[in-house]
């Protein structure tokens, strides 16, 4: 026996107690665990018998610690039965799948006992995530790159995700990105209706990526060699997916009666075979050779994104292979116990790792040896200054803030400006970024030529090289907050932590969540800017304008919202925000921000040091008083670009004899948290409820937004609440029109006072 052939055989094994621990994995979950609700456990056999022969040779043949893996979803069971037999897991944890706290449905950095590369769970977007690491990982300056992979199910990518990173200009040069699909042509309910390879191929080739196709096994290519062999290949080529998946459903004896068709030297060829030869030839796909694979992986082009196509099998090994509704099926008792008996397992002591002096033992010894990693540093710490010193004057934007911020930041705290770097789909000019790309320059591989440095008319200036601290993606929101949310695990992933700020329009926050979401879940603290925001931009009209994002930003786990009125209210909830990131237990920030040019003068910033330091203090927490009167009839609270209109309502109040405070609210977040923290329900400080409300005092709450964001401010003072903002969207106008039309207009203001106290 050559040394090839043993190494491919002791893989076979290796993959064979894959299969059988991932599958006793979620049978356990599901049939032996007690569960007392009744509510299906769930896990996916099939899916993970899929891509077991593949992950088996990355694991245990390919694999070097600098490597990155990013694991499809379903195939969480795979992984963990390989990190038992790498010695990470411990038999009782086997027990724990879909647990509380225990083995995670899906993997994950932050919560599975062994931290996954990536976590997935999100389709489409856990598949991308190690393009934005790689991007991540050269902006650090990492020198060891190692090969960033993806495992994709073919379904996935169906996610227009996949296919907004796979064509962004950045990516092509990546030459460390290697995703290998799981192509078994099934998705949760069916069979996929057509022959998808082909253009699959194609649009990877588009985007520059090298593409290798992995087919057919050896079996099948030792056959096609045979008389008769170049019709079978044309024959299994040409057939549908659908008519596939039913001969593999089929006995051998109907398999020989339905595979030639009208070919005499097809039904000749398999006369030659006995019913196991013709079984085993027949499921002999790329996917599951580990010769085919080897080969496959020593073929990978380092100079380029590289996607493999691995033919396979869904279900593969099991009784439910190749079966169209096998997503979610379980292997019954009986088909549980035969597949024990045809592992050499047992089915009621499942978790057995190999005996020592085999092999297998050996190879999974080297395999733990080899990808043992160096622990990551402690993330260097960082003091953010809490205030630039700068007063603002005149009329100024919250929008136009977010850049003077950066710029005196750059001055103030170099050490910390250089750890900044901001992100924006091809929007830096019209967010007012502008002067900050100008100054620090876009980030690059590579040094590049500005062909318009000697243009007069030039005014942002489009300077790429390797110190560049701006990243510019295409229209692609997903693509930002992709990056985003690698950028803000650069600390825990290197122990070089970054303050990340991706900008985007605020309408647009919506269509970023879920892959933001997904950045923080996996442990990506960055700070979200959406600007401009609301109905203010009231000529824009249409889906250029955001409503629910307020309240969104409240709802968002792992982030602090804030929705500055002033331009030092931004300064101070920015840098209050960066001075969360890049560390653990840090978090992520969402604000929000207007193109609405505001007096700045209203905001009355103290002149005292002391009383200034308590101001931006309040700032912070959630709001503060911007009028007092000494026995208020009514409180006004208001946030961002309505200020000015609470002001002037309350002025006009004044005026008949109605005495109001003004409350101006910077994190309706933090103020709802401390609500709950009042109630016994979390320990976030509750000063500033005194500092912001007086009791028995009844409530206007009015925003840019939808009004129900406030309304859980109806209770605080024990009196009436009336709530205005925004409820509906789309229609252009002149700023006073479109406030009136929606009833957030200084005269609406005043009506709502005068209703709320009858």
């Amino acid at each position: 026996m050559t040394e090839a052939v043993q190494a491919t055989d002791t893989l076979r094994a290796i993959e064979q107690r894959v299969l059988w621990l991932s599958t006793a994995i979620v049978d356990h979950a599901n049939r032996v665990r007690p569960n007392t609700t009744g509510l299906k456990v769930g896990g996916h056999q099939a899916s993970s018998a899929s891509i077991t022969s593949i992950m088996t040779a990355l694991w245990f043949e390919h694999l070097r610690p600098e490597d990155r893996v990013s694991v499809k979803p379903h195939a969480s069971p795979v992984l963990h039965a390989i990190e038992y037999l790498l010695g990470l897991l411990d038999d009782e944890q086997m027990t724990t799948l879909r647990a509380y706290k225990g083995l995670q449905s899906y993997p994950s950095r932050t919560k599975d006992p062994v931290p996954a590369d990536y976590s997935t769970g999100s389709v489409g977007i856990g598949a991308t995530a190690p393009i934005w690491g790689a991007l991540a990982r050269r902006y650090v300056g990492e020198q060891t790159i190692g090969r960033q992979y993806s495992l994709v199910g073919d379904a996935e990518l169906d996610e227009g995700a996949c296919w907004e990173a796979v064509l962004d200009p950045m990516v092509a040069g990546l030459g460390e990105i290697v995703w290998i699909v799981d192509f078994n042509r099934q998705s949760l309910d069916r069979v996929v209706p057509v022959l998808g390879a082909d253009r699959m191929r194609a649009l990877f080739t588009a985007a520059g990526w090298q593409v290798i196709t992995v087919k057919y096994g050896t079996a099948l290519e030792e056959l096609f060699t045979r008389p008769g062999g170049a019709a079978l290949r044309d024959r299994i080529d040409t057939m549908t997916n659908a008519e596939y998946q039913r001969l593999l459903r089929h006995t051998p004896e109907k398999l020989r009666a339905l595979l030639p068709g009208d070919s005499q030297d097809i039904a000749a060829l398999l006369a030659d075979l006995d019913d196991d030869q013709l079984t085993e030839a027949f499921r002999s796909l790329g996917g599951h050779d580990h010769t085919a694979l080897r080969q496959a992986f020593e073929a990978i082009d380092d100079t380029r994104p590289t996607v493999i196509i691995a033919y396979t099998v869904k279900g593969h090994g099991l009784p439910t292979a190749g079966h169209p509704q096998n997503h979610s099926a379980l292997l019954t008792g009986a088909q549980f116990e035969e597949l024990a008996a045809r592992c050499g397992m047992s089915a009621s002591h499942p978790w057995q790792r190999f005996e020592p002096g085999t092999a297998e033992h050996e190879v999974c010894l080297q395999a733990a040896r080899r990808l043992q990693r160096d622990p990551v540093p402690a993330p260097q710490s960082l003091t953010v200054p809490t205030d630039l010193g700068r007063t603002p004057s005149g009329t100024a934007t919250t929008q136009s803030a977010l850049g003077r911020t950066l710029l005196d930041l750059n001055r103030a705290a170099p050490d910390v400006g250089a750890r900044v770097v901001t992100v924006s789909p091809d929007v830096s000019s019209s967010t007012n970024l502008g002067g900050w790309v100008n100054k620090v320059g876009i980030w690059s591989t590579s040094e590049g030529v500005d062909w318009f440095a000697d243009d007069a008319e030039t005014i942002l200036h489009w300077r790429e090289r390797p110190t560049g601290q701006h990243i510019e993606l295409g229209i692609a929101e997903t693509n930002l907050v992709g990056l985003l949310g690698e950028l803000g695990a650069t600390w825990s992933r290197w122990g070089r932590p970054l303050l990340p700020i991706g900008v985007l329009y605020d309408p647009f926050v919506t269509r970023a969540l879920e892959p933001w979401s997904f950045g923080i879940y996996a442990g990506g603290q960055s700070i979200l800017v959406g600007t401009p925001s609301g109905v203010t931009l009231a000529p824009e009209g249409g889906a250029h304008q955001s409503i629910t994002t307020p309240s969104i930003g409240i709802e968002q786990p792992g982030c602090t919202t804030w929705e500055p009125a002033f331009a030092l209210d931004t300064e101070w909830c920015l840098l209050a925000a960066m001075s969360q990131l890049g560390r653990p237990g840090g978090s992520s920030a969402y604000l929000r921000l207007s193109t609405r040019p505001v007096d700045q003068k209203l905001a009355a910033i103290p002149t005292d040091p002391a009383a200034r330091e308590r101001r931006r203090r309040q700032v912070v927490a959630g709001g503060y008083p911007l009028r007092r009167t000494d026995s208020p009839e009514a409180t006004i609270v208001t946030m961002g670009a309505l200020v000015p209109e609470a002001l002037e309502a309350a002025e006009r109040l004044e005026g008949v004899g109605v005495c109001v405070d003004v409350v101006c609210l910077t994190s309706p977040d933090l103020v709802f948290r401390a609500v709950q923290a009042r109630r016994g329900r979390g320990d976030a400080p509750t000063w500033i409820l005194d500092a912001l409300f007086r009791a028995d005092v009844p409530l206007v709450t009015v925003l840019d937004g939808h009004p129900h964001t406030l309304a859980f401010l109806a209770g605080l003072t024990r009196q009436g609440a009336i709530h205005l903002g925004v409820r509906e969207f789309g229609q252009s106008g002149d700023l006073d029109s479109v406030y009136r039309a929606h009833g957030i207009d200084t005269d609406s203001i005043i009506t709502a006072v005068l209703d709320v106290l009858g």
